[in-house]
């Protein structure tokens, strides 16, 4: 689909039914010619973005329904499935040239550094595992965490690595440091399902309560609401190149976006008032929940809103 912020010119480009069972994932090449799909069928799709045209196939890449997939560079790209089972595919050679099954749960979600190096993926077993894919070889595993890790993003020009959990908590890791967690704190949400980053210090986070968080990284605060689906899990987030738009998706089968513009000039001090535990949170947008006005005038000086899940405004 090509979706407009302007109403009624959204349209259909093309629709493609090769996978025999549910889409996992999608994800463009790095120049956006192509459009990787994997599918619980356990196959692998490359199409071209124009047309929808099948360019390449993999009927049978893992041994289990595939659940994620990431692009490296325009040949390279990595693939996790169900069973913790990890693969990096070269499209020149048409064939696997990493294999590694170290982690015991689904890969929920991968990163990889500016250099296309250092793979990392986030698994349900609570792991954070690192590969080398340069060298074509496992490298560690961190300590399980609480919980499942369900996103794992970087910031802080790749010095910090952020997970988000299925227990509301983020976990964060130094890079180069990746065995036992650095800093961990809760958001008082249900889960952290999905993150994106927005500036090298914000990012924006999916829960199960339909609420987009923007969340600040050291210091460590809940900045406010972006956004909500009513009621509805968010799956998936994406920032539109240049950082002004967050596009959100959840249960209740739709698109929406936000203007997240504003973020990228926002001074997070690490000084904070104190302020009253449970209040709802701060509205970050004028369409998101609870909004009368724009905050972000005050937020520099303003105290972190520290919200339970279901404090939200509806």
């Amino acid at each position: 689909y090509s979706y407009s912020c302007t109403e009624g010119e959204n349209r259909q480009q093309w629709s493609s039914g090769h996978h025999l069972k549910s889409c996992r994932d999608v994800a463009f090449s790095q120049d956006g010619q192509k459009l990787f799909t994997v599918s619980k069928d356990k196959s692998i799709h490359v199409l071209t973005v124009e047309e929808g045209r099948l360019e390449t196939r993999f009927p049978k890449a893992h041994g289990s329904a595939l659940n994620c997939v990431l692009p490296i560079d325009n040949h390279v790209f990595a693939t996790g499935d169900d069973s913790g089972a990890l693969k990096v595919w070269d499209l020149r050679k048409g064939d696997a040239i990493l294999e590694a099954c170290q982690q015991e749960e689904y890969i929920s979600a991968m990163a990889v550094d500016s250099n296309g190096k250092i793979l990392l993926t986030a698994s349900g077993d609570g792991t954070l595992g690192v590969f080398n894919v340069k060298r074509r070889r496992f490298e560690l595993l961190s300590e399980p965490q609480n919980g499942d890790l369900t996103s794992v993003v970087l910031l802080k020009r790749g010095k910090k690595v952020v997970c988000g959990s299925s227990e509301g908590t983020v976990y964060l890791f130094n890079w180069d440091g990746f065995g036992a967690a650095s800093d961990r704190f809760a958001l008082r949400a249900e889960s952290v399902d999905c993150m994106v980053p927005v500036t090298e210090s914000i990012v924006c986070v999916g829960s199960l309560d339909g609420v987009i968080r923007a969340v600040n990284i050291l210091p460590n605060r809940v900045l406010g609401c972006v956004g909500q689906h009513l009621g509805e899990p968010i799956e998936q987030l994406a920032v539109a190149p240049g950082g002004q738009l967050l596009a959100s998706c959840a249960h209740d089968q739709k698109v929406k976006f936000w203007d997240v513009s504003a973020l990228g000039e926002l001074v997070v001090d690490d000084y904070r008032k104190k302020k009253k535990k449970g209040g709802p949170l701060r509205a970050l947008s004028r369409k998101a929940a609870g909004s009368g006005e724009d905050f972000f005038a005050d937020l520099r000086d303003e105290a972190e809103p520290e919200a339970a899940a279901g404090s939200d405004s509806d």
